[in-house]
């Protein structure tokens, strides 16, 4: 009968109400017979306890009910035999029946699971009596347990032998030691229990349709904390010294685990050894540990489970500075690299993401342990690169994903991006990522770089860092940079003109190999790159020019030393680049910004020349626009007001040409503001500065003749006062001029001027504007302030008149 229910074991999924009522019939049958069981326990009848016991225990050994329902079960039955227990206890003690008569009593019981379930039970009073040996009651016990092979209910009688045993075991210290070699009795029995529970583990997989594998699986992991305890139960061992857990108890479990061939059991026992027996133990034990690992299943985790072991251990080593020597001394590092070596060896197959997975605890666990031993970080990614050669760039998102996890490892740990540029392997590895990718780990490494301001200071590690950024500065062979967000791709651009700030040396020499290495490389970015990049270039340079001011050398042949001239060189050939973009107006900034550096280098040709190249892009490129026009002569004008380097013959040409531009601009009102603007090249208040009346006069005047005949049009046109606004900005330079000592502009030109406002203002052909009345009040306001401020001012305004 017990045959032919074990082949029943399993139950058809509709079978769910039903098993409910034979749980239901299993849990009254309990009840039962324990209420009889009880009324001959108070009445210490011995024999009626043994029989109503025995009738209870036999409802455990149904097959129909699947492992969470039979714990319900065995629950109820297991609560019944701790009050059998005390009442063989109490029995023995008070000498009505001894405890070797009463172990032998209990063997006569019909069945043999409600028999060996009392014989364990009578075993447990047996070992507290202290009658015989622990050893020799646990070994009887352990052995005769195997009467019961059926998977489940040999589990759970096991279950209940470690249950009523773990306080009994012949341990170190403990009330049941016996002599030297007790020790050992009480490991063989833990030991020999767990073997014998992973085994009927192990079987329930294989029994029933193959149609419900997967759901044997299920329950079988619900079962595995049974089988587990037993390794728990070793741990606490005191007798299990560093000694014995390396020549018996960690070689006898791993052959189990590699025997059983089972993939569930052999992830899970891994994973219990890992996390029951002590860090210590791990470390010196762990050529043997990791040895078992290459012969697990191929579908076991094997990834999880080391990188759990290396998390402990690595925690271990945080934990104090003795015990990294610890570490050194059993070669951590080598033996897990050479465990995972053979693990990927011995499963050929394994996904590229297990593998590269398993790098990446590698490494997370050297730099945690070994943080200054970047040869151990480079062979990791070696071993990386070792993996992955002859494969294509990866295609899977969770490789790729675990990649960039293995490439962030050292930037987060090291802070600094100058220790990873040492890491020959590091860029081998990124060479294997997608070019989407590839871009996400370049923006990862500059932000690293900006949030920890580290600064690169060689040009060869600007080279390295620029081999690993290449996808963010060139074009990647087989890229779709059209189907590349706009602002995605300015965001991109952006951080690379903010690394390029972070690229600098003390040293002049060196920094003009950064600045020639950085140039090398975004020239061959693409236009679409250059108005990103070459602007921080540009302002970089200008830094190494401020800082050698006052140098000067000659120029020719490859190694000579750094001067302005050698930068406005290499800045003339950048900006230059600009043209293919094309990006004129920034390209006009650019040379405006060099020119006042050479400017202040007192370098004239050169400052020259860049004016040269300004003006030729204003006429080429920017004449067409006449919005970017306007933009660009004001730009033009401003500079150079503030050069003082030209002879009177440049800068007599480069004013000519300036004034030339003013007056061509397509709108009057444009042409008045550039050409009043242009009086400002004619007076400045440096020392040496050009100081000329009549040119600044010349150019106020030709102003209002461009407003007078920008006048006549609006009033030809409409009623317009924009003219008039015009007026009252000359009357404004007028006053800045006056103000200045011009002996040009006299009192008299300022209260004519004024006199021709009021009428232009009370024209029939004008309409009244608020702002322009207030632009007008304030500067009279102005002039009345100034004349009651007094002193030499207030004299020269005295004679103009502001009321009507």
């Amino acid at each position: 009968m017990a045959a032919a229910s074990a082949a029943v074991r399993m139950l058809p999924d509709g079978g769910a109400d039903d098993e409910e009522r034979w749980l239901a019939e299993g849990i009254a049958g309990v009840q039962q017979n324990a209420f009889y069981m009880h009324r001959a326990l108070d009445s210490n009848n011995l024999k009626d306890a043994l029989k109503y016991s025995a009738q209870m225990l036999s409802e455990l050994r149904t097959s129909r009910l699947s492992p969470h329902k039979y714990y319900e079960l065995y629950m109820r039955a297991f609560d019944e035999m701790r009050k059998l227990e005390m009442f063989f206890r109490e029995e023995t003690r008070r000498g009505s029946c001894s405890v070797v008569d009463l172990y032998e009593l209990v063997q006569h019981a019909g069945n043999v699971l409600p028999r060996l379930y009392l014989l364990c039970t009578v075993g447990s009073v047996y070992i507290k009596s202290k009658e015989a040996p622990a050893k020799d009651v646990l070994k009887d016990l352990v052995e005769m347990c195997r009467g019961i092979q059926h998977p489940l209910r040999g589990l759970f009688l096991r279950s209940y032998l470690s249950q009523i045993s773990r306080d009994k075991l012949p341990d170190i210290g403990s009330e049941y030691e016996g002599d030297a070699e007790s020790i050992n009795d009480a490991v063989e029995f833990v030991l020999q229990n767990f073997i014998e529970m992973n085994k009927l583990w192990v079987r329930m997989q294989h029994q029933g349709p193959v149609r419900e594998k997967e759901k044997r699986g299920k329950e079988r992991n619900e079962l595995r904390d049974l089988v587990g305890k037993n390794l728990h139960v070793l741990s606490q061992i005191e007798g299990v010294d560093l000694d014995m857990y390396k020549e018996t108890v960690l070689p006898r479990i791993l052959e189990q685990v590699v025997n059983c061939k089972d993939d569930l059991a052999q992830f899970y026992l891994m994973d219990c050894i890992i996390q029951v027996f002590p860090d210590e133990y791990h470390l010196q034990t762990l050529e043997t540990l990791l040895s078992a690992f290459p012969q697990l299943q191929p579908s076991v985790d094997i990834k999880t489970v080391l990188s759990q072991l290396m998390d402990r251990l690595s925690n271990y080593a945080a934990s104090s500075p003795e015990v990294l020597s610890e570490f050194l001394q059993v070669e951590a590092f080598a033996k897990f690299s050479n465990a995972i070596g053979k693990v990927i060896e011995a499963q050929p197959d394994m996904p590229v993401v297990g593998a590269v997975t398993l790098y990446v605890s590698l490494l997370t666990f050297t730099l945690r342990v070994h943080p200054d031993r970047l040869d151990y970080v480079d062979q990791v990614l070696g071993a990386c690169v070792k993996k992955l050669s002859g494969k294509a760039k990866l295609e899977d998102s969770r490789a790729t994903k675990q990649i960039v996890a293995l490439l962030s490892a050292p930037l987060e740990k090291y802070s600094n991006i100058v220790t990873a540029l040492e890491l020959s392997n590091y860029p081998r590895v990124m060479d294997y990522l997608d070019n989407a990718t590839t871009k996400v780990m370049a923006v990862v490494i500059i932000q690293s770089i900006m949030k920890n301001t580290t600064c690169i200071s060689t040009s060869d590690k600007i080279e390295a860092l620029f081999d690993l950024i290449k996808g963010l500065i060139k074009d990647m062979d087989g890229a779709q940079d059209d189907e590349l967000d706009e602002e995605d791709f300015k965001e991109e651009q952006n951080s690379v003109a903010r690394l390029i700030h972070m690229l600098y040396n003390d040293d002049h020499e060196e920094m003009l190999k950064i600045l020639c290495t950085v140039q090398k490389h975004i020239l061959l970015g693409g236009p679409k790159r250059l108005t990103f990049t070459v602007p921080s270039l540009v302002f970089s340079a200008l830094k190494l020019v401020r800082r050698l001011q006052g140098q000067d050398g000659d120029v020719t042949g490859e190694d000579v030393p750094a001067t302005p001239k050698k930068i406005f060189q290499i800045l003339h050939q950048t900006i230059e680049a600009l043209s293919c973009v094309p990006s004129p107006e920034l390209a006009l900034r650019l040379y405006l910004q060099c020119a006042e550096a050479a400017n202040d280098c007192d370098l004239e040709p050169v400052a020259y020349e860049f004016f040269t190249q300004a003006f030729i892009l204003y006429e080429e490129e920017i004449a067409q626009d006449s919005k970017a026009q306007i933009t660009a002569i004001h730009l033009i004008i401003g500079t150079l007001q503030r050069m003082n380097i030209f002879g009177v013959e440049n800068r007599d040409t480069l004013t000519h040409k300036t004034t030339g531009y003013s007056a061509k601009l397509l709108k009057k009102p444009d042409q008045c503001r550039a050409v009043y603007a242009c009086s400002h090249l004619f007076w400045t208040d440096d020392q040496d500065g050009i100081m000329d009346g009549e040119r600044v006069l010349l150019c106020l005047k030709r102003a209002l003749r461009i407003a007078n005949a920008a006048q006549q049009m609006a009033n030809a046109t409409r009623g317009s006062s924009r003219s008039v606004t015009l007026f009252i900005e000359i009357l404004n330079k007028y006053l800045y001029f006056f103000e200045k000592g011009i002996p040009q502009i006299t009192n008299t030109v300022i209260q004519d001027l004024i006199e021709l406002i009021r009428s232009e203002k009370q024209s029939d052909n004008t309409v009244a504007d608020p702002s322009t009345e207030a632009f007008f009040s304030s500067t009279l306001r102005y002039i009345e302030f100034q004349k009651q401020k007094g002193g030499s001012i207030g004299e020269k305004y005295e004679q103009i008149k502001t009321s009507s």
